[in-house]
């Protein structure tokens, strides 16, 4: 059974379905007035988004916490690295990157 974690599992993330492959559910943490999004997405099994770019003229980027199961992340040209709870990986702006769950966690 998927739990989500500490920051709880959150909605069927059906908004954003077109870029993921497979099942994943969104649990926004911050208040829609807050300048940074924070949320807790989590992926089924073998669930992963798409090829994608978070682009931006000063900061931006991403961080992924890994807080439960395991996972890759790779970026484009780079191999795939591991995920296992514990681990956080820093996503520059404008670097072409996926992410997800292993097929079997």
């Amino acid at each position: 059974m998927i739990k989500g974690g500490d920051f709880g599992l959150g909605a069927e993330n059906s908004a954003f379905e077109e870029y993921f492959i497979g099942k994943s559910y969104l649990n926004i943490l911050t208040d829609s007035d807050c300048p940074m999004l924070v949320a807790n997405v989590t992926f089924e099994p073998g669930c992963r988004n798409n090829w994608h770019i978070h682009h931006a003229q000063k900061g931006g980027g991403q961080i992924l916490l890994c807080t439960e199961g395991e996972g890759w992340y790779q970026e484009e040209g780079k191999d795939a690295q591991s995920l296992k709870p514990g681990v956080v990986v820093q996503i520059p702006a404008n670097v072409k990157h996926w992410h997800g769950a292993k097929k079997d966690s």
